[in-house]
């Protein structure tokens, strides 16, 4: 399987545009990627087990189970998400949030994660999301499937680093994104591995002429982890409502960071 990876990868990295840093050539990205892409199968063969419990315990009824879940099934998604945003279609329907349909809530269209977490945190309840529970888990294993089958674009994995880090600032920090159950840092960790499982990757590609830069990532990434750090709770996290607007703003300076150094990554490797 590992060769085939390797085999598809190269065909993508030979192809893609903008391969062309003096230090770094089209084969150099090769065995980052299809490290990447056992990653990313790894991830999301875990998605579709820890999703298949999960939606088994709202088919049940089981409201306080399936609330205990909700943050620990999402983790292997969201460390992933450039990848699962190739495709729109399945990304919409996993993990749309209610702000993206015209009635909010209500709107039938708004399913997935999130309708689950409003029927399960906001309304105490899993009454009518036993058809919701089964689109997401066919939506889950679809993506699994397709992603198998997809030639990762180098750029587009190496620019996931800074991604996942951006979005965190530019929209999650706020709270709205698990707005209904607080299991926001469960996410912001399952951001910052993702993006760090693919600067470990390139590190050897820069390190070599910017040994600076990769200590100054690794100090940022650090920073984020222990900040992070401060609010684990067993197992998981603290509801995200118990930070302060100091607290918030700490994190996000710090997320912040780390993803303007992250911005980067492509640039060095040749990869805009």
């Amino acid at each position: 399987m590992k060769q085939r990876l390797l085999r598809s990868v190269a065909l993508a990295a030979v192809l893609a545009p903008g391969l062309a840093m003096a230090n770094v050539s089209p084969l150099d990205v090769v065995q980052p990627v299809a490290e990447y892409k056992i990653y990313v199968s790894e991830k999301l063969q875990q998605l579709v087990a820890d999703t298949k419990t999960f939606t088994e315990a709202v088919k049940a009824g089981d409201t306080e189970k399936a609330k205990s879940l909700f943050g620990s099934t999402r983790m292997s998604y969201e460390s992933v998400e450039p990848i699962a945003e190739l495709f729109s279609d399945l990304d919409a329907s996993i993990d749309s949030r209610a702000d993206d349909h015209e009635q909010a809530e209500k709107d039938p269209g708004f399913i997935g994660f999130h309708k689950i977490e409003h029927g399960l945190f906001a309304e105490n309840s899993t009454k009518g999301l036993e058809p919701v529970a089964d689109k997401l888990m066919a939506d889950v294993t679809d993506l699994e499937k397709r992603i198998s089958d997809l030639a990762l674009p180098p750029e587009k994995v190496v620019g996931g680093a800074a991604a996942l880090m951006e979005e965190v600032a530019a929209t999650k920090i706020s709270g709205e994104e698990d707005r209904y159950s607080g299991t926001d840092l469960w996410d912001f960790k399952a951001n910052t591995d993702g993006s760090k499982k693919i600067f470990d990757l390139v590190r050897p590609l820069i390190e070599k002429d910017d040994a600076a830069f990769v200590e100054k990532v690794d100090t940022s990434f650090n920073t984020v982890d222990t900040t992070l750090a401060k609010y684990k709770a067993g197992e998981g996290y603290e509801h995200y409502s118990k930070l302060t607007d100091e607290d918030r703003k700490v994190l996000a300076a710090n997320v912040n960071t780390l993803a303007e150094d992250l911005s980067t990554l492509r640039g060095k490797l040749g990869l805009n």
